[in-house]
């Protein structure tokens, strides 16, 4: 009993011993109270691990980066994250610890989107180049295309038509890789290849593949290299509500100084006398505006524990700086993922948008009576006309051409296209192990387009029609089905990754058109067409296509330093012949890291150091469907009111694959804790078995014929060095990328191809520009100007040409013979212009100090030519348009001691160098200032967080070429000939426009 109660004594004796220390444990422990933010803007970092030291005591930040511990004064925290340098923190009876992490620039992995995948970027082996998103919506833009230019090495990219509302871009990646088939990237979102890229605010990341073990495995559709497109998603914690706003204004980056009212009276006294019509108009004056874009986007996002989902909304409207044109946006979109078990995650994305462009007529193929558009009339238009005649009527011209007045074309010519687009994309990914997984995905896409179109009376082609009206609608749909394996194993210093599967897409597009005139009001426009007298015959169309292919890509990593990747793809394509559908295209790449070697141990300075190689062949399909086919088509018939076929195309049974074969090799150099990083990649493509439209002998009775013939190279050179110049207080980073192509024709059916593609009413031959063995793809071909002659010259005879004083002089450098013959014809021309720059390049820099950021942004263009067809028109001098001020200097008799020559009615328009400039420019593309709200004002508001920023765009060019801006295009908007020949072509394009925005991010 005793021996009982000792023992319960001893025990309630050890428990107050216990009690106690616990007490003066507590008593010696405060409540720390913190929060860990990123240094470079200041926002909360979720997820950092904060640890006493030495103890395995610890806690996480949650979504806006605070925490809570408890730690003695003399504890110390460790604070850590991944991709940032860990800081230890005394404690010091603190009990507030606000906390910034920099960033680690050799421990930072950056994850690289690819094709079916991601890969860390020390296992690339492939040609990748990736855009930020803050680079991607810097600036308010029509489209995330746009706001690529200049931030991918190797990726070239020009407005087809100026800075007109809803233009499209033309897009090249290491130059055009065909000549009549398409040499367009495939843009792939979320997956979904083919799909539209969403506005750049949704947007979190784009890659650009481009050498063939990274396309490889999209096979032909990925043949000119592939656009990588992320989008943002939600993640789990509070919701997030994000607003992102911005206005803009805009103005013409020029006008061309042309001849005032009086100038002009006395230009035209030179050809028969003339009366001044008593007004003094600048025409550019009155079709230019001030242009105003509004822009604006709100998305929610968050997620619970197994959920996260991101929805946005974006209306974007724009004014044009050309009276009449605008662009209108509205556009949705979202995404949800699921993780539904520990082994299946289910997601889907949405995006939606309707685009309405209410157009003006420019880059017409023709600018003759009644045809002209609103830039060309602006040029030519009489200065010495007002608006309106004396009866209220608008003017029209009364010289050459019959020409309907700049203001009257660009508010009486009716044109409105209306374009819905709608995709979707769902999957499943189900886990197998942690290194077997499978993923199935099933899209569909959606535009439908209505175009209309309406000529009213008040306008020469409309009165000549007594009212012409057209529309035209075409709905395009696809269904895309991928399904793959991936396998994800390490064995100790092995890695592999294979992915393998099966794709399926299937095509359908579905067109009609109709069109009326003999209109009794102009009040319908083109939705009244039954009230035209004259219906003329409408159209429809049918086409479908469908591509099936196989894939699989294996990459192999031994010990982190020897990288292996395999592609091989297995397409078949509806639009070949029946035996010749099916082609396997294989690819292959290596990569060394060479500074994870022993014996680069001792270079410090050095933290990165790749060797890349890398071969293979893509095919392209880009044609329409049915070309292997023989085609009848509409003709007239002999009998009166009958109808009639005639052979439209020739059936070819072996028509196949264009193929393009290509060879890379990289480096990648990292210097100084990562603050130094170089990519350097050069390449050579050779596209053999061409898809070319080979010209028939006249009796065929058909005048081309689709053929796999000819061969075109393009080789060159890309190098990007980015830096992290400053990284304290005051941050400095800057991008400078440089890219250089060569494009040659390597083998044509005929050696040599002429066609033309300057505006009709020049009346020209077709022939001003090549295709020629042994030089790029379109030169320019024409006379080698001399300048003009003077009294006492020699003048050198031929048919049409000028054989007086004051006459433009040409070289006689050929004849029938090959040599010259004192005779001018048309064996006096040569190559006189080469469109494709020498190299192009950009330089971009960040700013950080604080609280402000400032970007500035420079892209320059070296080293190609422009044939413009404008300064043609405006410097001929015929008498038959305005033309520019450099005609005040025109030659006289009384003043010969110029170089530009008289005033001449019998002068054709003529093809030479005098209308090839070097286009060269440099231009600062973009600059802005920004203030972000520091978080220790935003606490006590409701406001996550606040942004300010203005920026200006185009704000400078400095350029030889004479033209409204050197950064135009004609006739070059199409996805097949026309975007890969027409280059370098100027003619009534839409202006270039400067603009200055003010914008705001608010985040809630």
């Amino acid at each position: 009993m005793k021996e009982d109660l000792l023992k319960r004594f001893k025990l309630v004796i050890a428990i107050l011993v216990i009690a106690a220390a616990s007490s003066a444990v507590q008593a010696q422990s405060n409540k720390v109270q913190g929060v860990v933010t990123s240094f470079n803007d200041e926002s909360g970092i979720p997820g950092a691990a904060v640890l006493i030291e030495g103890t395995s005591i610890g806690t996480v930040t949650d979504f806006d980066g605070a925490f809570t511990i408890e730690a003695s004064p003399d504890a110390v925290l460790v604070i850590s994250f991944v991709g940032y340098k860990t800081v230890k923190v005394p404690v010091n009876n603190q009990s507030q610890i606000d906390v910034q992490l920099e960033e680690d620039y050799t421990s930072l992995e950056e994850v690289v989107v690819v094709g079916y995948g991601t890969v860390k970027k020390s296992d690339l082996s492939g040609s990748v180049s990736s855009v930020k998103s803050a680079d991607i919506a810097a600036f308010p833009a029509l489209s995330a295309t746009q706001t690529l230019q200049g931030r991918a090495a190797g990726v070239q990219i020009n407005s087809n038509n100026g800075g007109q509302p809803g233009a499209s871009f033309n897009v090249k990646i290491r130059g055009g890789t065909s000549i009549n088939a398409s040499s367009d990237p495939i843009t792939v979102v979320d997956g979904f290849v083919g799909a539209e890229m969403p506005p750049p605010e949704d947007i979190a990341s784009i890659e650009v593949l481009k050498d063939a073990s990274a396309t490889a495995i999209y096979g032909s559709r990925g043949a000119n290299g592939v656009i990588m497109v992320t989008t943002k998603k939600g993640s789990k914690g509070k919701i997030k509500i994000d607003f992102n706003s911005s206005y803009s204004t805009q103005s013409p980056t020029k006008q061309l100084d042309l001849l005032n009212a009086a100038e002009f009276t006395d230009y035209m006294n030179e050809f028969a006398p003339y009366t001044n019509l008593g007004s003094d108009t600048n025409w550019q004056d009155e079709i230019y505006q001030t242009g105003i874009i509004s822009n604006n986007q709100l998305s929610v996002s968050g997620g619970a524990e197994n959920v996260t989902y991101y929805l946005s909304g974006t209306y974007f409207d724009q004014q044009g700086v050309v009276v009449g044109s605008e662009y209108k946006r509205y556009s949705l979109n979202g995404n949800v993922n699921v993780e539904a078990t520990k082994f299946l995650k289910l997601g889907m994305s949405m995006y939606g948008r309707r685009g309405t462009n209410v157009g003006v007529r420019t880059q017409e193929g023709s600018g003759g009576a009644g045809q002209a558009g609103v830039t060309s009339t602006a040029f030519r238009f009489n200065p010495d006309l007002g608006i309106y005649d004396a009866n209220g009527m608008y003017t029209r011209s009364t010289i050459g051409d019959q020409l309907d007045n700049p203001v009257a074309m660009a508010t009486q010519y009716d044109r409105e296209r209306v374009t819905d687009r709608f995709q979707s994309n769902v999957y499943a990914d189900l886990k197998f192990t942690d290194w077997l997984s499978f993923k199935t995905t099933l899209g569909i896409g959606s535009t439908n387009w209505r175009d209309g179109e309406y000529w009213p009376t008040t306008l020469i082609r409309g009165q000549g029609a007594d009212g012409l009206g057209g529309i035209e609608s075409r709905k395009q749909s696809s269904v895309i089905s991928e399904n793959y394996f991936t396998v994800d194993k390490e064995y100790g210093p092995h890695r592999l990754t294979w992915v393998t599967g099966y794709s399926f897409q299937k095509n359908t597009s579905e067109a009609w058109k109709a069109s009326s005139q003999g209109f009794i009001t102009d009040a319908g426009r083109f939705w009244s067409l039954d009230q035209g007298a004259v219906p003329n015959t409408p159209t429809s169309s049918l086409t479908e296509s469908t591509i099936k292919s196989f894939y699989s890509r294996a990459n192999y990593s031994l010990q982190n330093k020897y990288v292996l990747t395999f592609t091989g793809r297995y397409d078949g394509a509806s639009n070949f012949a029946a035996n010749n559908k099916w082609a396997f295209f294989p690819s292959g790449a290596v990569a060394w890291d060479i500074k994870g070697e022993s014996f680069m141990d001792d270079l410090n300075f050095l933290t990165q150091l790749k060797l890349r190689g890398s071969y293979g062949l893509t095919g392209n399909q880009a044609i329409g469907p049915y070309q292997s086919l023989a085609s009848l088509e509409p003709t007239y018939s002999i009998v009166p009111g009958g109808n009639a076929l005639a052979v439209g195309t020739l059936a070819n049974p072996d028509l196949t694959w264009e193929t393009t074969s290509q060879v890379d090799v990289g480096l990648d150099i990292g210097l100084f804790e990562g603050r130094v990083n170089v990519v350097m990649d050069y390449y050579e493509k050779i596209t053999s078995d061409l898809l070319f439209q080979r010209q028939l002998p006249s009796y065929v009775g058909v005048g081309t014929q689709l053929q796999n013939i000819g061969k075109v190279s393009n080789k060159g050179f890309e190098f990007m060095l980015s830096t992290k110049n400053l990284v304290g207080e005051f941050t400095w980073n800057s991008d400078f990328i440089i890219s250089a192509n060569r494009n040659e024709v390597l083998e044509l059916p005929d050696s040599v191809e002429f066609y033309g593609q300057e505006p009709g009413h020049f009346l020209l031959d077709g022939s001003s520009q090549l295709l020629l063995e042994g030089q790029p793809v379109g030169v320019f071909y024409g006379y080698d100007y001399q300048g003009i002659y003077q009294t006492g010259d020699a003048f050198i005879p031929g048919s049409g040409f000028e054989q007086e004083a004051g006459g433009e002089s040409y070289a006689d450098i050929s004849g029938p013979d090959g040599e010259p013959d004192g005779l001018l014809s048309g064996e006096d021309r040569k190559i006189i212009g080469n469109p494709h720059p020498d190299f192009v390049w950009s330089f971009n820099n960040s700013f950080g100090y604080k609280n402000f950021d400032l970007n500035i942004f420079i892209q320059g263009v070296h080293g190609n030519d422009m044939l413009s067809f404008t300064n043609m028109e405006l410097e001929t001098m015929s008498g038959k348009s305005n033309v520019l001020s450099s005609a005040l200097d025109r030659w006289t008799p009384t003043d010969p001691n110029t170089d530009v020559p008289k005033a001449s009615s019998t002068r054709a328009f003529r093809v030479s160098d005098k209308y090839v400039y070097d286009a060269s420019y440099v231009r600062l593309k973009n600059v802005t200032l920004g203030y972000t709200f520091p978080k220790t004002i935003l606490d006590k508001t409701f406001i996550r967080s606040l942004r300010l920023y203005v920026s200006g765009q185009n704000l400078l060019t400095m350029t030889d070429y004479p033209g409204l801006d050197p950064e135009v295009g004609y006739q070059n908007s199409g996805s097949g000939a026309d975007g890969n020949r027409n280059i370098g072509l100027d003619y009534a394009s839409y202006p270039n426009v400067r603009a200055y925005t003010f914008g705001i991010n608010l985040g809630l």
